[in-house]
Order: structure tokens, then sequence, then C-alpha cells
């Protein structure tokens, strides 16, 4: 069984609770990501993602300038980067969420995506047909 282990972003981008759902907007379409991390006082406290800046904000006719801290994502558990694609892949079902945060003893680490853990199932089915190609025709 896979793990997310090596397969998340390390690049993860953020901002403050402080700051604006357009501000968000425009940096997750500047660098063609789907979530960013906020913080506050230092400490991350959640995620933002564009869903939930077209649920929150543009769906409901808010305004733009809505602080982050207003719509940021505070119920979605962290994972360990030793969690297997199936808990992870079951936990995003379980949010309705695309994305969620990686840690490690308190630390944050990276985000995994959706992309990255169906990318991995996908490879790792890919091996174990090559796997059983070669058991079946020696």
């Amino acid at each position: 069984m896979a793990t997310i282990a090596h397969h998340y972003s390390i690049h993860l981008l953020g901002l403050g609770a402080e700051a604006t759902c357009r501000e968000a907007a425009e940096m997750m379409i500047e660098n063609s990501v789907g979530a960013a991390a906020v913080h506050e006082q230092g400490q991350i406290i959640g995620l933002v993602t564009e869903r939930d800046l077209v649920e929150r904000i543009v769906a409901t006719g808010a305004d733009g300038a809505v602080p982050l801290g207003d719509v940021v994502r505070r119920d979605l558990p962290p994972v360990g980067p030793r969690i297997s694609t199936e808990e992870c892949a079951e936990l995003m079902r379980y949010h309705c969420t695309r994305h969620l945060l990686v840690a490690d003893g308190g630390r944050v680490l990276g985000i995994v995506s959706m992309r990255d853990v169906i990318a991995l199932m996908i490879s790792e089915r890919e091996d174990m047909i090559e796997q059983l190609r070669g058991y079946v025709y020696g």
C-alpha cells in the first residue's frame, strides 16, 4: 500500500488571515495552484481553496474584499506523510475537499492534492499490472 510520502508539494503558498479573498484568488491564478494556507500570528490555521472562494464569495455575491479569516477552512484534518493513498482519498471525500495539509509532529510539511493522490494510485496500479504480466507470461 503506497503512502503519500514524497508525493506531496512542499511548496505551500500562503497568506495572512487579514488578506482578502481577491488577493488569494489572484495569487492562486498567478501560481497555478488550487489552494493556499492561511496563517494567523505565525501559525497556519487552515486552507482556502478555489472552491471555497466560489462557494462562499462568488456564489453568494459577497465582495472580494472579505478577509480570508472569514472563509478559511479550519475543519480539515492534517495528514501525516505516511498515510496511505486510500486513507487520504477517503478523508478528502469525507471532508469534501481536494486538498489537505501534510504535517508531522505539529509542523506543516506541505500540501497534498487529489491530483497527487490519483497519480500515485494510478502508478501503483500500473506497477501491479506489470508484475502480474511478468508472472503470467514469465
